[in-house]
């Protein structure tokens, strides 16, 4: 068989490609819907959940790469002539369908492939090149909005193969011709040239229009910002009287996962702080800090974040670090108790402090094992979710002022 198409038939490699295609979308679609479904609320289900999501990734980039190189071909190649040309509406909308599946082809990977790129705690794709993209920065909305187009081109990509397939049905029930005999592998057939006349902007362009309508539509169902950041409505929690008050500041953390690191910051806490300067050696003050569990944003885990195995925040919705504030020939040091769900461990966070008149400046970082708070018992790989977590504390204060938190 020629590898070469013409206008009556399509050779070895189109054929090729065709198939490998179809059998591409055959696997990456059942791959990401059942991913999607599967629970992660322990370790065992997030262990599953992240292999047929890393499957269904590699599996869509590979099937991109796969497109790419069929979209070319085609490109170079004649394209054989419809056998039924005087039916102009028919041979239109199949050349639409056509142009749909093309560029669905391309866009349902590259639009997932970005998503996975500004995610942070992602299940990797299994391939040596890395897991990001040039000028695709690690965002939540960029994220979400990538996983809504994904969305919406994967259902036109699927109603599109609805259409083509019924297209070859048809051809080959009720018209009986040689349509879907001429793409199968092995197959001779013979077909006289017909003279047709292919429109080259009108197809693309309703394609277009489709296209258009359904990113449309997907933004009036909401798809491209479903506020996955936000876990639950964080508990209100009760001012405090400080002799500080916290004007600005960030509470984060950072944690591995699947070996990319995952940063996060609280929304909602309050500080306690009473402190002297004027002590050089020993306890200078005291913070007591209460956070609300629920305001963490951390990447796309957050959700995961609160279940039951890891902060469990519907049983424990807050957490408290209580310490005395110690002056050090070193520095400063914040010794006491960290809670949460409500284990006691004893924490130090080293901290540098700049203090111009009655407005200080506060810096830390510490590390924590997840594993002395029983968060995320059941993961004791730690190459799927690291037992290090990072805290870093950056906030402004002011002596005597109003709190922001």
């Amino acid at each position: 068989m020629p590898a070469t198409n013409t206008t009556a038939r399509y050779g070895s490699v189109a054929k090729t490609f065709h198939w490998l295609t179809a059998l591409g979308i055959l696997a990456v679609i059942p791959l990401g819907i059942i991913a999607n479904d599967l629970p992660y609320d322990t370790a065992e289900q997030l262990a599953d959940k992240a292999w047929l999501f890393s499957l269904h990734k590699t599996v869509g980039v590979t099937l991109f790469f796969v497109a790419l190189a069929r979209i070319l071909w085609a490109l170079s190649q004649p394209k054989p002539a419809p056998l039924h040309p005087d039916r102009g509406v028919e041979t239109l909308l199949a050349e639409i369908v056509h142009w749909l599946l093309y560029g669905s082809l391309v866009l349902v990977p590259l639009s997932g492939w970005v998503h996975h790129a500004a995610t942070e705690g992602f299940a990797p794709i299994w391939w040596p090149f890395g897991q990001n993209l040039p000028l695709v920065p690690e965002s939540l909305t960029l994220s979400e909005t990538a996983a809504g187009l994904h969305i919406v081109f994967e259902r036109v990509l699927i109603v599109s193969l609805i259409l083509h397939i019924a297209g070859a049905v048809k051809h080959a029930v009720i018209d009986k011709d040689d349509t879907l005999a001429r793409m199968l592998p092995g197959r001779r057939v013979a077909v006289t040239p017909t003279s047709h006349t292919q429109r080259k902007i009108l197809p693309p362009m309703l394609a277009g229009v489709v296209w258009a309508a359904a990113i449309g539509v997907g933004s009036v169902l909401g798809v491209y910002h479903k506020g996955t950041g936000i876990a639950a409505e964080a508990p209100a929690l009760q001012q405090v009287e400080s002799d500080w008050a916290v004007t600005d500041g960030t509470l984060g953390i950072t944690v591995q996962q699947m070996g990319s690191g995952v940063s996060g910051d609280f929304a909602e806490w309050t500080a306690a702080i009473t402190f002297d300067e004027t002590v050089s050696t020993g306890v200078a003050g005291s913070v007591d800090v209460e956070i609300a569990i629920t305001s963490l944003t951390l990447g796309s885990v957050t959700q995961q974040a609160m279940g039951p195995d890891y902060f469990a925040s519907a049983e424990f919705p807050t957490a408290r670090f209580t310490a005395d504030l110690l002056a050090t020939e070193t520095g400063y040091i914040a010794e006491g108790t960290l809670t949460i769900r409500g284990v006691e461990q004893p924490v130090s966070l080293p901290f540098d402090l700049t203090l111009e008149d009655d407005t200080a400046r506060v810096q830390g970082k510490t590390e924590l094992d997840r594993r002395r708070f029983d968060i995320g018992a059941g993961m004791t790989d730690e190459g799927q979710l690291g037992f290090a977590v990072s805290v870093m504390v950056d906030l402004m204060a002011v002596r005597g002022g109003e709190a922001s938190n």
